[in-house]
């Protein structure tokens, strides 16, 4: 038995294009508290969206050596960690992979606590990964998006 907090989170992110803008929505549940975030993005990508909603919920933790379970829509970041494809990525120095910015951010969080993922099918009424769509989509339409700044080095 641990004393780590408990954290559920769903994530997702949200491109319109592909590149085109984009948001990620991410759900927090801990005991009682609920906590929900969402970014918008001018010019990104789907799967960087949805790596990114992952990363910011691990840095919006309190404490240290959480026990977290992270719901995703995403078979690319799922996969990626689930199946171990990022520890082979990380050994090759993540040679011709993508989002080699965002890994390696989420690299340092993950490493604080323990987590793990499961996949969820998308859009099948599961309520916290359909608000986590709707705060993605949304986020894609603010006003003044930021510059991902990571995608756009990656095609300078």
């Amino acid at each position: 038995m641990t004393n780590s907090p408990r954290v559920t989170i769903y994530t997702d992110g949200a491109a319109r294009g592909n590149p085109g803008p984009g948001g990620y929505g991410v759900v927090m549940l801990a005991g009682q508290h609920r906590k929900e975030i969402s970014e918008g993005f001018e010019l990104t990508t789907n799967n960087r969206m949805e790596l990114l909603a992952v990363i910011v919920a691990l840095e919006a933790l309190k404490f240290s050596n959480c026990q977290v379970t992270i719901y995703s829509d995403s078979k690319y970041v799922v996969d990626a960690v689930e199946k171990k494809w990022l520890w082979s990525w990380v050994k090759k120095r993540f040679k011709g992979k993508k989002n080699v910015d965002l890994w390696t951010r989420f690299l340092k969080v993950y490493q604080l606590h323990q987590v793990s993922f499961k996949w969820v099918k998308g859009h099948a009424n599961i309520p916290e990964n359909e608000r986590c769509d709707e705060l993605a989509v949304e986020a894609s339409f603010e006003p003044n998006l930021k510059k991902d700044v990571g995608y756009l080095q990656s095609q300078a």
